[in-house]
């Protein structure tokens, strides 16, 4: 099941729904694509038809935002948001059950090696065949070293919009797979950067602890926030 928010379909499901499907398209015949959506890219999808055409293509978009559980929300939606470093993470534990092969590319290279090193600790039996940063500049050479090691789970952390792209171009490369844009997940999973107390993760406001912990983040959520609120009450009274 799926609802609109400014024309894009995103998926209706619960946290477990959601890693249910996902397991599906792990095991499926071809390259599936599983897009964690924000505001922020919601709005790029609406001046870049490249990336409009990423979104509506893609296998999976779970509402990752806080924003995006508000918009829909404001649309007469009751969704709620499911964090996609929680979801990835749900996604590397089910996998290591089958020893699934798994391939992470993305962050500067200490921050993957530290990621790497800290969930083979976390995680008993997890399986990663590859691993590489993402600071490089021919992706074809990243999708022959993927091909060779053959995941069939691949997380990509190199921000939005070159993730999507990164993933959506692989489609008729690679090997069968899921791949999964995390954004900064590596960073938390390093230990670089903490996640917010646990009751702010429930209340749904670890964007504001990360905020205030990061005051250079306002520019980012402000006012791209509200500009994306009222877009949606906008969007909505026209329909």
């Amino acid at each position: 099941m799926s609802v609109e928010l400014l024309g894009f379909n995103i998926d209706n499901l619960t946290f477990e729904k959601s890693i249910e499907k996902a397991k599906l398209l792990i095991d499926g015949s071809k390259v599936s694509q599983i897009i964690t959506i924000n505001p922020e890219m919601l709005q790029y999808a609406e001046k870049d038809s490249n990336f409009a055409n990423i979104i509506n293509n893609a296998e999976m978009v779970i509402p990752d935002g806080v924003g995006v559980e508000i918009g829909l929300r404001l649309s007469g939606y009751k969704v709620k948001r499911i964090p996609g470093v929680d979801f990835a993470k749900k996604l590397l534990e089910e996998s290591a059950l089958s020893s699934i092969p798994v391939a992470i590319v993305g962050a500067k290279e200490e921050i993957v090696n530290r990621a790497v090193t800290n969930l083979k600790q976390e995680i008993p039996g997890l399986n990663i065949v590859y691993f590489h940063n993402g600071y490089f500049n021919n992706d074809n050479e990243i999708y022959e070293q993927l091909k060779i090691k053959s995941p069939k789970l691949i997380l990509v952390a190199l921000g939005s919009p070159r993730q999507e792209e990164f993933i959506f171009n692989a489609k008729k490369i690679l090997n069968p797979a899921l791949m999964i844009g995390i954004g900064g997940s590596l960073d938390v999973w390093s230990g670089y950067v903490k996640r917010a107390p646990k009751i702010f993760q429930i209340l749904g406001l670890e964007w504001f602890y990360r905020t205030i912990s990061q005051p250079s983040r306002f520019k980012r959520i402000f006012p791209t926030l509200p500009m994306f609120l009222i877009k949606v009450l906008t969007y909505k009274n026209k329909i």
